[in-house]
């Protein structure tokens, strides 16, 4: 019987969480609410949404009547997300911090001081479905977060609970209006998982010191322009580079030591399309899957494509049936077996 599990329902205050809190109860479960205290720090021009989102989360778990409970984890927030993301963007890499915080924060100090707390599991509002220790792919393809999730492990997979990863965004939202969630209508955050409405720019802006450089042509090696740090740009980015009119740029490279970067008009440059894709750091799920045909995705939203996989190593080789475009360093790669999130590295 459900009733004799006690679960920890990780609330940010946002309508999936709070309908997922929702649904446990309905089920059986012996339910509390908690949030994640990780970061409360306003920046220049733009508050933190912190208090109004622990606001939101305790409203509805008053509603619902269970317990609720706040877990402070700022300062390992600070070490094992922020300060991860800045000294990759330094190092000249494209980071992905919800993919750490998943791995370091919800999915181990969450789980960690759940069951230390007298939980039996945990919950999340994220859109994925879990079987057993398997990670697999949510109901709503648009609204999928497994590519978020690829870094978590089997055992905390046989830990967790995802409620609404068996119905649609639209769904979620008209179930949640049905039981009178206050955040029934609350919009999605947007912007840094951790920071809210600002650009990765003015947050690498406040921690990193960054100088003016040269924007290169490849081809010819004339400078064409300048740009605000070299920080700032990512592979394949033909945005905010303010070079005037003609043929759109392209960044097809940078050099960090130099503080330059390198832009093509050639949309077709070698550089920006990849056939071979090398991962490292690699993380699987469960066991690491034989060499074979796999559907990876190269980003979040991006679509399922077909590579062949193989170890040289100690990382994976991937082999695509056609090119992907703007593979970046630091990106990561999520490998799937049919529904089952199998895992996966980042690019080198």
């Amino acid at each position: 019987m459900n009733s004799n599990k006690k679960v920890y329902v990780g609330m940010s205050g946002g309508v999936d969480s709070s309908l997922s809190a929702a649904l446990l109860i309905e089920q059986g479960y012996d339910v509390a609410g908690v949030y994640m205290k990780n970061w409360t720090q306003d920046l220049p021009g733009v508050k933190c949404p912190w208090a109004d989102d622990l606001a939101d989360a305790k409203r509805v778990a008053v509603n619902l009547g269970i317990d609720f409970k706040v877990f402070d984890f700022e300062k390992e927030y600070k070490q094992k997300v922020v300060d991860y993301m800045i000294d990759e963007y330094k190092n000249g890499r494209t980071p992905n911090p919800d993919i750490m915080c998943n791995q370091e924060v919800k999915f181990r100090l969450f789980l960690d001081a759940a069951l230390a707390d007298g939980a039996d599991m945990i919950a999340t509002g994220h859109y994925a479905q879990v079987e057993g220790n398997r990670l697999l792919r949510a109901v709503d393809d648009n609204k999928d977060q497994t590519y978020f999730l690829y870094r978590v492990t089997g055992q905390a997979m046989s830990k967790t609970l995802f409620p609404v990863g068996g119905f649609t965004k639209p769904v979620v939202r008209q179930m949640a209006a049905e039981r009178g969630l206050s955040t029934a209508a609350k919009k999605d955050s947007q912007g840094i998982c951790f920071v809210g409405q600002i650009g990765i720019r003015e947050f690498l802006s406040i921690y990193v010191d960054q100088k003016p450089g040269p924007i290169v042509d490849k081809n010819s090696q004339k400078v064409l322009g300048y740009h605000d740090g070299a920080i700032f740009y990512t592979l394949g980015q033909r945005h905010g580079l303010e070079l005037g009119g003609g043929l759109p740029y392209y960044v097809v490279g940078k050099d960090m030591a130099k503080n330059e970067v390198y832009v093509t008009t050639d949309l077709n440059d070698e550089t920006l399309w990849r056939k071979k894709i090398s991962l490292a750091s690699i993380h699987w799920i469960n066991q690491a899957p034989s060499i074979g045909r796999y559907q990876i995705r190269v980003r979040h939203r991006a679509p399922l494509v077909w590579a062949n996989l193989s170890y040289v190593d100690n990382n994976v080789e991937l082999e695509l049936d056609s090119p992907e475009r703007a593979i970046a360093p630091g990106q990561s790669v999520v490998i799937y077996d049919g529904q089952e999130c199998l895992g996966g590295g980042i690019i080198v």
